[in-house]
């Protein structure tokens, strides 16, 4: 593993634990070149899949962009980063497990739209304002009349 301050090639492994969902390794390396200390986490990857977008261009899944989007919608929301952690990493499994190499990104929202729901309501509907492109606070509405199970025509 290369060392982020100083490029060395030659670093150590100073400490070995499983995280606290066991879903990957978190390592504490050293590098005797600069002496800078760094974590690396290694994640088990069953395939390699690919994001199909709206407009049919295809790129490589990246998992910690979905995690910064699910971050962004949590900013400043009282919810553990560990919970955060877990409704990722089960996005994640249930995309591998789907046994389709080409995932179409809305399937991805769609996960992701689910499980801010059951995480955090303001998150939620942070992320739906995005993801489903709101123009005008009618489409807040909706979004809040589902939460509240009663219909718009009622708000």
């Amino acid at each position: 593993m290369r060392c982020p301050y100083c490029g060395n090639e030659d670093t150590q492994v100073k400490d070995s634990r499983p995280t606290e969902d066991n879903t990957a390794i978190r390592r504490r390396r050293f590098c005797p070149g600069c002496g800078g200390r760094f974590t690396t986490f290694e994640r088990i990857q069953l395939r390699e899949l690919t994001i199909v977008k709206s407009n049919g261009r295809r790129v490589p899944f990246d998992r910690d962009k979905l995690m910064r989007s699910v971050q962004i919608a949590m900013r400043k929301r009282p919810v553990e980063a560990e919970r955060i952690e877990r409704m990722v990493s089960g996005i994640v499994r249930f995309l591998e497990s789907m046994g389709e190499p080409e995932i179409p990104s809305q399937k991805v929202g769609e996960l992701i739209m689910e499980g801010l729901r059951s995480l955090d309501d303001i998150a939620y509907v942070r992320f739906a304002s995005v993801y489903k492109n709101f123009r005008e606070a009618k489409d807040f509405e909706e979004v809040l009349g589902e939460l509240s199970g009663t219909d718009e025509d009622e708000l």
